[in-house]
């Protein structure tokens, strides 16, 4: 249907639930549209190349933006993606329960990284970046609850690198938490607020 109503001078290049929710709780108006982006390829090309967890989170991040903002001149993109790194091994996300159990796992017992990166592209310039780390330690959980949490967590959780969700159930599989909320959940959103605010995008 048609409207006149202008259209958001923000959008995020992603289909995550957890970054829209972050942003529409933080007070933005924006629009989403998921990056047509092929991310397992883009991962093995850059994995490929040597790249680092913090240098593979930060070129998806981009890349996302990029593909996006071709679409939408004058508008201000952003692009986000995580990367899980445990004793130099990366995660993803799990395809199944059978997947989950097997990652949780093997981060069981075990301190594990969450990089998170932003990237804010218009007009195919890059105009801001920011990548932040943050380390959570998981308890030696026992197998019992591990199956209830499976029981209870399946398949919302499919959709976390980690396989859990810290706002959620996935709080009590951890024993020390060492980083910001918002980088744990996928989007260092304070530093991106404060890129926004002088363009007009935040309330300042």
């Amino acid at each position: 249907m048609p409207t006149d109503e202008p259209s958001p001078r923000l959008l995020l290049a992603s289909a995550s639930p957890t970054r829209r929710r972050m942003l529409e709780q933080a007070g933005l108006v924006f629009a989403a549209e998921a990056a047509p982006v092929d991310e397992e390829e883009a991962k093995r090309s850059l994995e490929s190349e040597g790249a680092d967890a913090a240098a593979l989170a930060e070129a998806l991040a981009e890349l996302k933006a990029r593909a996006v903002s071709r679409r939408h001149p004058g508008r201000f993109v952003i692009g986000a993606d995580q990367v899980l790194d445990c004793e130099g091994r990366r995660f993803d996300k799990p395809p199944d329960a059978a997947a989950a159990r097997a990652q949780l796992m093997a981060l069981r017992g075990k301190t594990h990284e969450l990089i998170s990166a932003a990237v804010v592209v218009r007009d195919g310039e890059r105009l801001w970046h920011h990548t932040a780390r943050a380390r959570l330690t998981m308890r030696p959980f026992s197998p019992a609850f591990l199956d209830e949490y499976l029981a209870r967590g399946l398949p919302d959780i499919l959709g976390s690198v980690g396989a859990y969700r810290l706002e959620g159930l996935g709080a009590q599989l951890f024993s020390r938490i060492e980083g910001d909320y918002f980088t744990i959940l996928g989007l260092p959103l304070l530093p991106l607020l404060d890129f926004l605010r002088p363009h007009g995008l935040v309330p300042a």
